[in-house]
C-alpha cells in the first residue's frame, strides 16, 4: 500500500500537477475622461514692472526719504544729493554766460561800426571781415555758455531723486552720507516694483520641451514658502533668445502670476507645470488595448476575426466564442490612455491583455495509513 501511494505522488509531481490551461481575457470598457500632457520646469517670480532708480550726477547722499517696502507715488521725492558742488557749477556757468554776453555786446557794436565805415569805403574789406568774424565768434560763445548753464541747471535738478512710477520699494542700495559716483555707470539707488498684486514667473524651459509650449496655455506652479498651495497662471510669452548654461540650452517663458493676497514675493523659486495639451471628457481606452495582438494560438479554439485598419482594438463576443478586431481612429495620448475619435462607443469592452492561466490539481489526501505490525493498536481494540 505504501509503495502504491509513493508511486502515485511521484507521477503527479513529474507531470507538474497540471490539469489543464485556461485562457483569460482581461477587458476594460471605453470611457470618457480628461487627458493632459505637461512639462515641468523651474523659474523665478518677479514683478511685471520694476524700475531701477539711479543718479546721473555724483555726490554725497544727503537725505533718504524711503526705506524697504515703502509705498511711493510717481514724482515723489525719495532721496536728495548734496547740492554744494552742483550749485557752484551752475554759478560758474552763469558767470561765463554773462561774460560771453558782454563780449557779444561789444563785438556787436564794433561790427555795426565797421559795417558803416565799410559802406562808406573808410575801412578795408579785411578789417570789415575781421570785425564780422569776431562778432560771430562772440555770438557762438554766448550760445555755448547758455548750454552750459542749462546743463548745470539740469544736473542740479538731478540732485533731487524722484520715483518714476507708483509702486513699492524693493531694494535700497545707499545710505545717508554715502558718496555715489556716476562717472562711468549709473549707480543704483533703489529698485521699485509697480504692482505686487500682478506678478509673473520667468521659467526656463528645456530645448527638448520648448517646441510644445504656446502662448495661452494653462500653467500651475508651487513655491517652497507655501508647499500646499498651487498657483494658477497663463503662458504669456515664449522668448526666442536661448540661454546656455553648462551645455544645457533653455528658453525663457513668461507665465502670469496673479497675487491678490500678496503671498508671492519677488525672487521666490517656482516649480512650474505647463499643460501643453488638454482634452476634457473624451472617449478613451488604455494604451495597452492598442498593443494587443491575438493569434489563433493565444486564443485557443475561439474564432479570430480581423479588421482592416492600421490601429485596432479587440473585443470578445458575449458568448466568449469569437475574438473580433475593430478599426479605430485615435487622437491624443497621455502615455496611459489614448483618445478614440471613431470606431467604438462608450462602455464597449475592449481586450487589454490575453493570459494563459494554468489550472493545477492538488493530489487527494490518503485517509488510510499503514501501521507497523509491531506498533500497539488503538485503545480498546483487541489484539
Amino acid at each position: 500500500m505504501g509503495i502504491v501511494l509513493i508511486a502515485a505522488v511521484a507521477t503527479w509531481l513529474m507531470s507538474g500537477g497540471k490539469k489543464e490551461s485556461e485562457i483569460v481575457f482581461e477587458q476594460q470598457p471605453a470611457e470618457k475622461m480628461n487627458l493632459q500632457n505637461s512639462i515641468t520646469a523651474t523659474g523665478t517670480i518677479e514683478p511685471v514692472t520694476s524700475v531701477t532708480v539711479g543718479t546721473q550726477v555724483s555726490g554725497i547722499v544727503s537725505r533718504l526719504y524711503v526705506d524697504y517696502n515703502s509705498v511711493v507715488t510717481r514724482g515723489q521725492v525719495i532721496a536728495e544729493l548734496d547740492r554744494t558742488n552742483l550749485e557752484s557749477e551752475l554759478k560758474n556757468a552763469q558767470a561765463s554766460m554773462a561774460s560771453a554776453q558782454s563780449a557779444l555786446n561789444y563785438e556787436s557794436s564794433n561790427y555795426t561800426r565797421y559795417q558803416t565805415l565799410y559802406d562808406k569805403g573808410l575801412v578795408s574789406t579785411d578789417e570789415y571781415e575781421t570785425a564780422k568774424l569776431s562778432y560771430e565768434k562772440a555770438r557762438q560763445s554766448v550760445l555755448q555758455a547758455k548750454e552750459q548753464v542749462q546743463k548745470a541747471q539740469t544736473n542740479l535738478g538731478y540732485a533731487t531723486i524722484t520715483s518714476p512710477i507708483d509702486g513699492v520699494v524693493l531694494s535700497k542700495s545707499v545710505e545717508e552720507g554715502q558718496t555715489v559716483a556716476a562717472s562711468f555707470n549709473t549707480p543704483e539707488l533703489f529698485k521699485i516694483a509697480q504692482d505686487l498684486t500682478d506678478m509673473r514667473v520667468i521659467a526656463d524651459i528645456d530645448e527638448a520641451d520648448i517646441g510644445s509650449v504656446r502662448e495661452g496655455q494653462r500653467a500651475t506652479f508651487t513655491v517652497d514658502a507655501y508647499p500646499n498651495d498651487v498657483f494658477d497662471g497663463i503662458v504669456q510669452q515664449v522668448r526666442q533668445e536661448a540661454t546656455t548654461t553648462n551645455n544645457v540650452v533653455t528658453y525663457e517663458v513668461v507665465i502670469s502670476a496673479p497675487n491678490q493676497d500678496l503671498k508671492l514675493k519677488p525672487g521666490l523659486t517656482a516649480n512650474v507645470t505647463v499643460y501643453t495639451q488638454e482634452l476634457a471628457d473624451v472617449l478613451c481606452v488604455p494604451n495597452k488595448a492598442l498593443r494587443v495582438l491575438p493569434t489563433q494560438q493565444t486564443i485557443g479554439h475561439r474564432k479570430l476575426t480581423d479588421a482592416n485598419g492600421k490601429t485596432k482594438v479587440w473585443t470578445l463576443s458575449a458568448d466568449g466564442r469569437e475574438v473580433k478586431a475593430i478599426a479605430v481612429q485615435t487622437g491624443m495620448s497621455d502615455g496611459v490612455n489614448t483618445e478614440i475619435v471613431a470606431g467604438i462607443k462608450e462602455g464597449q469592452q475592449v481586450i487589454t491583455e490575453i493570459k494563459e492561466k494554468v489550472m493545477t490539481e492538488e493530489p487527494a489526501a490518503d485517509t488510510s495509513t499503514e501501521r507497523s505490525p509491531f506498533a500497539p493498536g488503538p485503545p480498546g481494540k483487541k489484539k
